[in-house]
């Protein structure tokens, strides 16, 4: 059965790699466009089953300063409401110098993870999955590298949002060592796990039942679901 899906993504970053994407122009040209991080939810949805539901995120630049912690509850409980997994693509480029609070990606993390009620129906958490995209060399090291030191892969978690990065590296009951004075993780130690774009397009099931996996254990995990 297909599961619905809601996407967190910065619509306009263009620090992504190129899909060579052409559109045509007011003259009926078909002119060569930069790729943008929305391109790659067009790219999403021809990967998903056809069972599955895209919801798609807010319009680029758009500012919250101005609208109230009502307003914006409203604005994304109707979209996030009947979805079971939130898909967040990190891009190079996904965060501004606006305070959290002000955009919209962070605010949609937090009501995928909380829970509401309507008409006597209360909402589950979603499983929340990171889909991170190559940056505009192709490469992922803004954000993954590998540590041939310690074995391990490394997550540079500067580049996310507060409740993103909140929500990794978060059980309960770590199975961890130390290796050069940083701890290093095993097994499912992050409510919200990270998986590179050629990964996931190649098993997206695998990596979408594992987001619900972790969502029916929850209670394992220290889950932050307030925009700081």
């Amino acid at each position: 059965m297909g599961k619905k899906i809601f996407v967190s993504y910065k619509y306009g970053d263009t620090q992504v790699q190129d899909l060579n994407i052409y559109e045509l122009n007011w003259l009926g040209q078909n002119v060569k466009v930069p790729t943008k991080a929305r391109h790659y939810v067009n790219e999403l949805t021809k990967i998903l089953d056809n069972e599955d539901h895209i919801y798609k995120g807010e319009d680029d630049g758009q500012s919250l300063a101005d609208f109230s912690d009502e307003f914006i509850a409203s604005a994304l409980r109707d979209k996030i409401y009947d979805s079971s997994i939130t898909i967040v693509l990190v891009s190079k480029g996904m965060k501004t110098y606006n305070a959290e609070r002000n955009q919209w990606m962070p605010w949609e993390i937090s009501y995928s993870l909380k829970e509401y009620t309507r008409n006597s129906r209360t909402s589950l958490s979603n499983g929340i999955l990171a889909v991170v995209l190559p940056d505009e060399w192709g490469s992922y090291e803004y954000y993954i590298t590998q540590d041939s030191v310690c074995n391990c892969t490394s997550y540079n978690t500067t580049v996310l949002f507060q409740i993103l990065k909140d929500n990794m590296f978060n059980v309960k009951e770590p199975n961890r060592r130390l290796c050069n004075g940083s701890w290093i993780y095993s097994g499912d130690s992050s409510y919200i796990q990270s998986v590179k774009w050629d990964e996931f397009k190649t098993i997206p099931n695998y990596y979408l039942n594992k987001a619900i996996e972790l969502r029916d254990k929850k209670e394992q995990y220290n889950i932050t679901k307030s925009v700081k």
